[in-house]
């Protein structure tokens, strides 16, 4: 994710702490939204998305290390649901290396209908709205036919997350997966595991899991 784009003006000073609030929080935020960056490369993502097979919970087996994630160690993962107005609750949460847990909830939508796979997420809620002049990007790059795996991406290549209904992959959806990433432009090697309980257990390089 790119510096985080605070908002130029805001009515009441509680309004701006609970701002500051909501963005900080993000720190927690599974590689599920970044900010608007200068594209990079031709980013595809993938021609549909069905909202209501993508919902539900989805554990981080990989991504490129970003500052607002830093405080999470392990057992990172997104819950998608449906949520008023056609818009999607995002609910990310974390394990922090005291054993704490971090968590923060948003909402996604769907700016262009006829491009279900190119959504918008923000975690800004003021008077009981989630604002969108601060909302993210987040593509769907690669999906699974059976919703099982994901690839979430970004154009300018700097950010990117492998997402799982289960904590561990096979190694042959490793291989598809690593793929799939180059095949975007990415270095595979980028990414960084994230340590999943029933799944892998050690942060190294998502290009050097396989033998």
């Amino acid at each position: 994710m790119a510096p985080l784009q605070r908002p130029r003006t805001m009515p009441f000073t509680a309004g701006r702490a609970r701002a500051r609030a909501r963005l900080s929080a993000a720190a927690a935020a599974v590689g599920m939204a970044f900010w608007i960056t200068p594209v990079a490369a031709e980013v595809k993502p993938v021609d549909s998305l069905d909202l209501s097979k993508y919902a539900g919970t989805w554990h981080e087996i990989a991504s490129i290390p970003q500052f607002f994630q830093r405080k999470c160690v392990r057992d990172t993962k997104a819950v998608y649901a449906a949520a008023d107005a056609g818009q999607i609750r995002v609910e990310n949460v974390c394990t922090r290396d005291d054993g704490g847990r971090e968590r923060i909830e948003g909402r996604a939508r769907v700016p262009d209908a006829n491009s279900t796979s190119k959504l918008e997420v923000t975690f800004v809620e003021l008077f009981g709205e989630y604002r969108y002049w601060v909302a993210a990007d987040y593509w769907v790059l690669a999906l699974d036919p059976n919703y099982n795996w994901a690839v979430v991406g970004h154009p300018s290549l700097r950010y990117g997350w492998v997402l799982a209904r289960e904590p561990r992959l096979s190694p042959a959806t490793i291989a598809e997966i690593i793929g799939r990433i180059k095949s975007q432009g990415y270095d595979a090697c980028d990414f960084v595991i994230t340590p999943q309980t029933g799944g892998l257990s050690v942060k190294r390089p998502l290009c050097t899991v396989l033998p």
